[in-house]
């Protein structure tokens, strides 16, 4: 019934990795396993037959999926069933389509769809590691157009040494965690996290990752010779009149080429002065003929847009704003701007404007992770928001994007190894960055506008941090240009966008998708040099306006006190019910959380002012005091006896003041001196050894009276 194919790759410390095709979705243009120990994805793609009317672009999806039954579990929830994406499942999805995107040919329109299921999870191991093999092995068995095949790996550094496709618990002491894919021939995208190296170790980690992913490259290769896929289906999907591009291109080229040449540095108005040259050519037909021409115009135009642009950069040494290829934009800072938040900073860099919160919260505020392989919380959030409006776009924001997911979680890379924890840092902290101007590089205003944020707080980073993306832009003669601090446009123009972040010590996150073929080392080398010279620069300019973060937290911040508690007492300060801790955060105006660590409990005391942290605490210590001998306290009486009163002299603890322990005299009745509410001091005098009841004295505080005796006889 089936036709299974399977080959096997193994990796350098003896691991076996299977790629299986023709037992699972058959129906699908291609569909394959990629098996590592228990670890199980099935990628599948298909692709339409026809392209949509004017369409002229690659409209890929890709979509990967983490099932919680993979690993046994439950998803949460009332519906009890997977919902919309995680952000997790979403960036995973973006670094296996940054990989992909490039290769298929710029002149095949079709949409196509790649989705990637987690169906069996082994505990340990990594799958978002194996995303990008299992999409294009897919592709390699269908018959769908793609310069492939690529794969992509995970490179860490645990211990001074590489790793490949580390487990989980591997990477809980990596220095570098890096995602890599490449073709056989050239790197396509690398995207990390690192704590400060040097930029001749990052370089060192995609170097040994391309080593590893070439192999697997060769694999796929000889699945398509196997399964007969090496000569992949045809297709027409546009429609071209030569004629009319060589008239527009004599008609626009040099207009083009002059208006970049200008150096203008507002967008907007170099957007509408290419836009008049492409208007006054699209002039020259009627409204029939507008109906056929005017979207290959458009396709066209930009073609030579990119041309002349390119070359005038090459030729003239000249970006469209006027900058050199190492200038910096113009920077401003500013901290505080938001008075009451916990800390704000407005970044603006050019035409790029990030205003930034951070605010300061208890452990309820931690984000919970809740997926099939990761579970627990996170006290470090950050968040991106990027409306319309930053680019000048009349049009509504509705959902969260994608890009936004995938900036933020880009800028919180970035600084997360520079946020201390526990002691330094009690807080859960959330950032927010709100663009309100973009046109280049909006993720980097976020990591800088952030730090300035974090500092304005009073956290105590280890070190700032600063961002900068790099571009490229390359001709077939080997001719180049490196930029730093790139536009939107050398962006969408360019061949490269290589965003870096760091401190003076070293690199702390990266992004690189690369859109030509034979990059050299050499060239990455110099782009991640320029760029250390650009990140030191920005952060030159952020630190004279903080230095260093502030002394305290804002007086309208709330403080956080933590005290260490034997776990044996958890219970008690909770209450059945929780009717303790609860009558606690009533009274003192506090928020509590008790989290068992060990044979201990931490509690954290979290209020607004120091007044109620006190008197929660007060009242906690008195709960979880073990009660000493000799010890003076102060109790309540709560009730009376003939012979005596019982008296709470610790949180839930009463012991026994006898009627001859009230005073040094004799006492016919207890009332003659307490009632009931009274707040007396006590002395706790004996533990009884069988009964654990404690007996208390009043009369030992209190001093003899020089008659004694005689009033005895």
């Amino acid at each position: 019934m089936f036709k299974v194919v399977e080959k096997k790759i193994e990796l350098s410390d003896g691991r076996i990795i299977t790629i299986e095709t023709g037992k699972l979705a058959k129906q699908a243009d291609g569909a394959v396993v990629v098996k590592m120990g228990k670890t199980m994805l099935l990628a599948t793609v298909v692709a339409a037959k026809e392209a949509k009317e004017d369409v002229d672009f690659m409209p890929l999806s890709v979509e990967y999926k983490e099932k919680f039954a993979s690993t046994g579990r439950f998803p949460g929830g009332f519906m009890k069933r997977e919902s919309r994406p995680s952000e997790y499942e979403i960036l995973i999805s973006r670094l296996v389509d940054r990989a992909l995107r490039p290769l298929f040919p710029d002149d095949f329109h079709a949409e196509v769809f790649v989705t990637i299921n987690l169906i069996s999870a082994d505990k340990d191991i990594m799958p978002d590691a194996l995303a990008g093999l299992a999409a294009s092995a897919a592709l390699a068995v269908s018959d769908i157009p793609f310069h492939g095949p690529i794969s992509e790996v995970r490179v860490a550094r645990i211990g001074g040494q590489m790793k490949i496709n580390p487990t989980f618990t591997e990477m809980e002491n990596a220095d570098i965690d890096i995602m890599v894919g490449a073709t056989y021939d050239n790197i396509l995208m690398v995207e990390g996290e690192m704590s400060e190296v040097l930029e001749t170790e990052m370089l060192e980690a995609i170097k040994f990752a391309h080593e590893t992913i070439k192999p697997q490259c060769k694999i796929q290769m000889e699945l398509m010779e196997q399964l007969g896929k090496t000569k992949k289906r045809e297709y027409s999907h546009e429609t071209n009149d030569e004629e009319l591009r060589k008239t527009l291109h004599e008609f626009a080229y040099d207009r083009v080429y002059k208006t970049a040449m200008l150096g203008n540095p507002d967008k907007h108005e170099r957007v509408e002065a290419f836009e008049a040259i492409k208007e006054e050519f699209l002039t020259r037909f009627t409204e029939e003929e507008l109906e056929e021409k005017e979207f290959l115009v458009k396709r066209y135009f930009h073609v030579i847009e990119k041309e002349a642009v390119r070359n005038a950069l090459l030729n003239e040494g000249k970006r469209l704003d006027g900058r050199k290829t190492t200038d910096i934009r113009p920077i401003t800072c500013e901290v505080d701007y938001l008075p009451a938040t916990h800390g704000s900073a407005l970044f603006t860099r050019g035409e790029t404007q990030s205003l930034t919160t951070v605010t300061l919260g208890t452990k309820l505020d931690e984000k919970i992770i809740d997926e099939p392989l990761i579970q627990g919380t996170d006290k470090f959030t950050l968040h991106y928001n990027f409306p319309p409006f930053s680019t000048g776009e009349a049009r509504p924001a509705r959902f969260l994007s994608r890009r936004e997911v995938g900036h933020g979680n880009l800028a919180h890379r970035a600084l997360k190894r520079m946020v201390p924890g526990d002691p330094e840092n009690p807080y859960a902290v959330r950032i927010v960055s709100d663009i309100l101007e973009s046109n280049g590089s909006s993720s980097m205003a976020t990591v800088c506008a952030g730090t300035l944020a974090l500092m304005d707080a009073g956290i105590k980073i280890h070190r700032p941090v600063s961002g900068i993306a790099m571009g490229l832009i390359t001709d077939k003669t080997g001719r180049y240009a490196i930029l730093s601090d790139i536009l939107g446009d050398e962006d969408h123009l360019g061949d490269m966008d290589f965003k870096v972040t760091g401190t003076t010590k070293g690199i702390t996150a990266t992004q690189m998708d690369i859109k030509v073929d034979g990059l050299s080392y050499e060239v990455l080398s110099k782009a991640l040099n320029q760029a250390k010279e650009g990140r030191l620069h920005i952060l030159d300019k952020m630190l004279e306006t903080l230095k260093e973060p502030r002394a305290d937290y804002k007086p309208h911040a709330p403080r956080i006190e933590k005290i260490i508690i034997s776990k044996e007492f958890i219970g008690a300060v909770i209450g059945p019910g929780g009717k303790i801790i609860q009558d606690i955060q009533t009274k003192t105006g506090t928020t509590i959380t008790i989290e068992e660590i060990g044979d201990t409990g931490v509690v954290e005391v979290f209020a607004e002012n120091r007044d109620s942290i006190v008197a929660a605490i007060k009242r906690i210590k008195g709960i979880v005091a073990i009660p000493e001998i000799g010890e003076v306290y102060k109790g309540i009486v709560k009730s009376i006896q003939p012979y005596g009163a019982f008296v709470e002299f610790l949180p839930n603890k009463d012991g026994l003041l006898h009627i001859s322990e009230i005073e040094w005299r004799r006492l016919k009745t207890v009332e003659e001196v307490l009632k009931e509410g009274d707040e007396i001091d006590v002395k706790l005098i004996d533990v009884d050894k069988k009964t654990g009841k404690y007996k208390l004295s009043r009369k030992a505080i209190l001093p003899k009276p020089d008659n004694f005796k005689e009033n005895r006889e």
